[in-house]
């Protein structure tokens, strides 16, 4: 497998550095930049392309830059910034446990509801941690069952553009509460897998639950009984970004429209999206936030909003780091690293591939951000990453 990837990053490095060579002598950069992108496998009529210097935010380059293309997992970039910007780096998802019902001695007289806040990395360790306090409480009996709450977001479980098939294969179901990304019977129930998930950690930690798993919301009234909290924002886009995860995507984008006083749903989560992008500066004509993963056929993105993203970010002293982290690097992480050998280390970007798309966008070095996005039905995507990383290649040359 390694061989393979070594092999094919070779290859493109080498149809890259053969078509930079034979670029027209003394042609302008521009010419020489549509040169690198031409194909005879994806028009240029179906290519949009822009380059930005970081400094002066002068536009280098640009190709139909302006031009609504699908984006495939360049969607998450709007998506990252949406969130870095409402929630801030140092956000962190919580779960929490309730008690409905009153503790006797040592026994919880009724139910425990276990809510779920949207938090795509909860995992069963993060349950054993809850069943742990709840031991370390002194409470060894619990008379009825636990319950899974759901309620912060809506019920859908996937979003509009998705193919049949998409869950789980692309993505896990969507719920405020997902354990271990629904592993498990019954998977297109996270709550209810959920809700087993902790009866099984409070039976190990010593706690007995007396009732089945079920489901139900938490009263306001319920009592407060124990919580978990996740690893910081800007790590968990880290790990989004660099693997293209879509289920923290979708998870993101639901989280959005639910802390906009609105609803948990991706409806929601978009329009707090295009109201994030308004009021950096990013014109919006002709965007259409449909998902947070790019998985959809009805997402719209044009390279210029892209990368006046990318270069709001650089210009950001307390989103810059945590955005840019986010990205993969060139021959060393993420989505990135079997590609641009030749510039490893110097390339930040964020990678795209469905049948309808294939994207590249970021940084290089810390002088241009660029975006290239490629559509077709189906799109040609290996032609596509070649003239990409020709593009790359020839771009980062000139600078």
């Amino acid at each position: 497998m390694r061989l393979h990837a070594a092999l094919a990053s070779l290859a493109i490095a080498l149809v890259c550095a053969c078509s930079v060579g034979a670029q027209p002598a003394g042609a302008p950069l521009s010419t020489r930049l549509t040169h690198a992108l031409a194909s005879k496998y994806v028009p240029l009529s179906q290519t949009g392309a822009i380059a930005v210097d970081l400094e002066s935010g002068g536009v280098v380059y640009a190709h139909l830059s302006t031009t609504p293309f699908v984006p495939a997992s360049n969607e998450k970039l709007p998506v990252s910034w949406a969130a870095l910007v409402r929630l801030g780096p140092a956000y962190r998802f919580h779960t929490e446990l309730y008690g409905v019902g009153t503790r006797v001695g040592a026994t919880w007289q009724g139910d425990l509801v276990l809510k779920g806040f949207g938090d795509p990395t909860l995992t069963s360790v993060d349950l054993a941690g809850l069943a742990g306090q709840i031991a370390r409480a002194g409470i060894r009996e619990v008379s009825g069952r636990v319950r899974g709450d759901e309620s912060y977001y809506d019920r859908v479980r996937d979003a509009p553009g998705w193919k049949q098939g998409f869950v789980p294969i692309e993505s896990p179901p969507l719920s405020a509460l997902v354990v271990d990304r629904a592993l498990g019977w019954p998977a297109l129930s996270p709550p209810l897998l959920a809700a087993k998930a902790l009866t099984a950690a409070l039976t190990k930690a010593g706690v007995q639950v007396e009732g089945r798993p079920g489901l139900g919301i938490a009263p306001s009234t319920a009592t407060p009984l124990a919580e978990d909290r996740s690893q910081t924002l800007a790590n968990v886009l880290r790990y989004m970004n660099h693997e293209s995860d879509n289920f923290t995507a979708e998870m993101l984008l639901k989280q959005l429209g639910a802390v906009s006083g609105t609803e948990g749903s991706t409806a929601a989560g978009a329009r707090a999206v295009l109201a994030a992008l308004a009021e950096t500066g990013v014109p919006t004509a002709g965007l259409v936030i449909a998902d947070g993963s790019g998985l959809s056929s009805f997402d719209r993105l044009t390279p210029a909003s892209i990368v006046d993203i990318i270069h709001a970010a650089w210009l950001s002293q307390a989103l810059r780091q945590p955005f840019i982290r986010s990205l993969a690097v060139a021959s060393i992480s993420g989505t990135m690293r079997h590609r641009l050998p030749q510039l490893k280390g110097l390339v930040r970007a964020k990678t795209g591939t469905t049948d309808l798309a294939t994207a590249l966008s970021g940084l290089i070095g810390n002088r241009y951000a660029f975006a290239v996005l490629e559509n077709g039905s189906p799109v040609a995507y290996w032609a596509a990453r070649i003239a990409q990383d020709r593009f790359v290649t020839l771009l980062a040359d000139a600078g």
